[in-house]
């Protein structure tokens, strides 16, 4: 294999590909990007046992050709190169990368031991990738972290006519957001793949304009020009939402959101050994308390109540923060139960994207 290419180009071909590696793994293959010159370009894939990456780029081939190296050494090379054309040559047992008056050599890996790049599901319809982007960071906040409950640290995508439903839970708090997609198979869909997947598939395809979206019952994946992303799904279902998000008769209350986020963060400091984080809304006023005795902090803020009583509802610090960060609307609604309810926060002109948190009692003070 001998090739000639840019070394940006290089560099963020080889990036993207290699967002699948692991970071550890006892296949030494697996750490490895399959680098395969032929016609016009180059292709450069990456895999592990949840998730395979494949781009192409365009090239100068002088020999076609394949060779397997480290990809995370070679991302690093790449990294480092002088700008402008670099020469990739496999020489023996090693790929040489040349690029100015700089000179690397890697050892290649057994293609012989490689595991072949797995297909694409069937394809289901389009979503643009910005919005799949925004929607999967919103509600990936409330996946769970426990690898003992696999199924809680996934994203529920469901597909239903033109609507695409994403959805998180750890048990303590839900994330819903709802999108636009273009379908061309009338077939509902409703599976979880890993919440750390969508979110780096998410990212790796911003600025894609519409990505193919393709799924069956192993797998979910997605296209757009060369670049092709696979990951696996995860077995079990999330809970359902519709009957936790229906409150029946709940007391509303509206605010800055932007000011919320910031008072919140500011109160919070005090907030040791997980205490919670105290909305008191009274009127026309929304009082934010944290801590305890000694160590305590207040904040005001405007707000508007639908109800002549005030009520008073506690959060988990991180868990309201979480919420608040992922939505991105100038104000944010409060539909309230009561203390140690629940409690759904929303945008106050829509309801694609809705996060319900458990709020906790209040201390005693």
């Amino acid at each position: 294999m001998e090739l000639r290419i840019d070394s940006s180009v290089l560099t963020d071909a080889a990036a993207w590909a290699a967002r699948v590696l692991p970071a550890r793994s006892a296949v030494p293959v697996l750490g490895g990007l399959l680098l395969e010159a032929e016609g016009d370009g180059l292709r450069i894939s990456g895999l592990d046992h949840e998730a395979a990456a494949r781009t192409g780029v365009a090239a100068e081939i002088t020999a076609p050709g394949r060779a397997l190296v480290l990809g995370r050494r070679l991302v690093d090379i790449c990294k480092v190169l002088p700008r402008g054309p670099v020469e990739l040559a496999v020489e023996g047992s090693r790929l040489t990368v040349r690029g100015g008056d700089a000179r690397f050599g890697l050892s290649l890996l057994p293609l012989d031991e490689y595991p072949a790049q797995p297909a694409l599901p069937e394809r289901r319809g389009t979503v643009d990738a910005d919005a799949f982007a925004e929607a999967v960071a919103q509600v990936a906040v409330a996946a769970g972290r426990d690898e003992s409950l696999p199924v809680l640290t996934g994203i529920r995508l469901a597909l239903d006519g033109d609507t695409m439903t994403l959805a998180a839970t750890d048990r303590y708090r839900y994330a819903v957001r709802a999108l636009e997609w273009k379908a061309e198979a009338p077939a509902a869909a409703d599976v979880v793949a890993p919440a750390r997947r969508l979110v780096e598939i998410g990212r790796s395809l911003a600025g894609a304009g519409p990505v193919r979206l393709s799924l069956d019952s192993g797998s979910v994946g997605f296209e757009s020009g060369s670049m092709r992303i696979t990951t696996r799904l995860l077995d079990g279902r999330l809970p359902r939402h519709d009957k936790l998000f229906d409150l029946g008769e709940p007391v509303t209350a509206v605010t800055d959101r932007a000011a919320l986020l910031e008072a919140a963060k500011r109160v919070a400091v005090v907030a040791d050994g997980g205490s919670p984080l105290q909305l008191e809304f009274t009127g026309d006023v929304l009082r934010l308390r944290a801590g305890y005795e000694d160590d305590v902090a207040f904040q005001r803020l405007p707000a508007r109540l639908d109800s002549a009583e005030p009520l008073t509802v506690a959060f988990n610090p991180a868990y309201l923060l979480d919420a608040l960060g992922s939505f991105d609307v100038p104000e944010i609604r409060f539909q309230l139960l009561g203390p140690g309810q629940r409690a759904l926060l929303s945008d106050p002109t829509g309801t694609a994207h809705r996060h319900l948190l458990m709020s906790v009692k209040p201390p005693l003070v």
